[in-house]
């Protein structure tokens, strides 16, 4: 399978990656995670102004188009920057779903001009992710009402739905448990029609998550090289040591085959691949694991002082493990993936493999 991207992906990746360099230091991500809302104005207005909140929205809408494969680099981008904003929940996550609904639709023909400009801010509640990213914030909530039927779509305004801030050890991360009675007139698809709509944003949103989980692992990574490269002990740098090189190419491999495991997760994704549900959470437990890993080591590396507030190393490691829980945890995933295999016509072997 071949996972070369084009000219024009690989370019807007490297714009916005140059883009998030200057405007995502460290300094201005500590500056945002203690301001009330966790949130800047300014800088996700700059991000609109590089085109990343219309990147899923139709041209009809006024955006761009663009799809799963792409957003499987950009999220690996928000990722690396740690970007104190649930921007791809909205710009892509929540676009996606509006866009299934049809162009023409009201909900979809009324947000998603919104979203592509970056006046919007949406959130999504599944029964998967108990506590809700950005819910006090967000100007709707799509909502996944279960049913005996299945899920249901509704579309709660700030007036239908009551939300309570919840902590996190992410300081980014914005989360609330959500209090509302969602009737006929906030819904939008019922069951069963919705749940395979929600089923395919569930597994969006796992891939999403698994994308920003490979872009910390390699920010962690690249911060710990660049630590034992200066910090020095029996007169050497410790980066010189046998441990301490086996301790970071164990990071780097991880890196290395979680990528295409993403990419062919997005893949599955974008195409309605029958194996979309295994491939997804094989997807997110090898990224997860890449993130996690990371971030042991590069606190092995660092001492305990990469614990500590002053170290860039903690904002990228507590993303790491809230989003490791985020949109499925572990035993989530695993269950899929051990229903998949088990069952009639897994997608096992050499042409259909997960490896």
């Amino acid at each position: 399978m071949d996972f070369t991207f084009n000219e024009d992906q690989v370019a807007l990746r490297d714009s916005v990656s140059r883009f998030l360099m200057t405007e995502a230091a460290p300094e201005v991500l500590r500056d945002i995670w203690e301001t009330d809302r966790g949130r800047s104005p300014e800088l996700r207005a700059k991000l609109a102004e590089q085109g990343l909140t219309a990147m899923s929205v139709p041209e009809v809408h006024g955006g761009l188009d663009l799809g799963d494969i792409d957003w499987s680099l950009m999220t690996q981008e928000l990722g690396y920057y740690a970007i104190p904003d649930s921007l791809s929940d909205t710009a892509y996550v929540a676009a996606m779903l509006l866009r299934r609904l049809g162009a023409d639709h009201p909900l979809a023909a009324r947000w998603l001009p919104r979203i592509a400009e970056g006046s919007a801010r949406l959130a999504l509640a599944h029964p998967a992710n108990p506590w809700v990213a950005d819910a006090l914030s967000a100007d709707l909530v799509l909502h996944a009402q279960a049913t005996d039927q299945g899920l249901a779509l509704h579309a709660l305004t700030p007036g239908t739905v009551s939300a309570v801030s919840l902590p996190s050890i992410d300081g980014s991360r914005r989360l609330a448990a959500l209090s509302c009675t969602p009737n006929p007139g906030t819904q939008v698809l019922a069951a069963p029609d919705a749940q395979g709509l929600w089923d395919e944003t569930l597994d969006r949103a796992a891939v999403n998550v698994a994308g920003q989980l490979v872009g910390l692992a390699q920010r962690m990574l690249d911060l710990s090289v660049d630590y034992v490269a200066q910090r020095k002990q029996f007169g050497k740098v410790i980066g010189s040591f046998q441990a301490v090189k086996h301790h970071l190419a164990d990071v780097a491999t991880r890196i290395e085959f979680a990528r295409p495991v993403l990419y062919r997760a997005a893949m599955a994704v974008a195409v309605g691949d029958r194996h979309r549900a295994a491939l997804v959470s094989h997807a997110k437990l090898v990224c997860a694991d890449a993130a996690w890993t990371a971030g042991r080591k590069g606190i092995q590396v660092h001492g305990a002082m990469g614990y500590t507030w002053e170290v860039d190393l903690q904002m990228f490691m507590k993303r790491a493990w809230a989003l490791g829980a985020a949109w499925g945890d572990r035993a989530f995933h695993k269950a899929r993936l051990a229903d998949a295999l088990l069952a009639d016509g897994a997608p096992l072997g050499p042409a259909a493999t997960l490896n």
